[in-house]
């Protein structure tokens, strides 16, 4: 099943961004369960949160990812939506 992962950023949280974006990005490769990824952005331009889309067995596989992130391990996140989501284009 897929699985969107939703994630709106801390405010003023930028620098913590930049500063696990490497070790998020191993985490997406190193997975193997990541189909599409990319920052939201906000008015600004700046990256302001984070949309996957998570190719997944069970639900709790993309809980059990999203935890492991390193950017929710640094504190990156206000909040975090997983929901499973259903391919029709693209």
């Amino acid at each position: 099943m897929r699985v969107a992962l939703i994630c709106t950023d801390k405010p003023d949280s930028l620098d913590i961004r930049k500063a696990n974006r490497e070790a998020h990005l191993k985490h997406i490769a190193d997975s193997g369960i990541v189909e599409m990824a990319g920052p939201l952005l906000n008015d600004a331009g700046d990256m302001a949160g984070s949309l996957l889309i998570l190719e997944v067995e069970e639900q709790s596989q993309a809980q059990d990812w999203a935890d492991a992130d390193p950017y929710a391990k640094a504190g990156l996140f206000q909040d975090v939506r997983i929901q499973v989501w259903n391919k029709v284009v693209g």
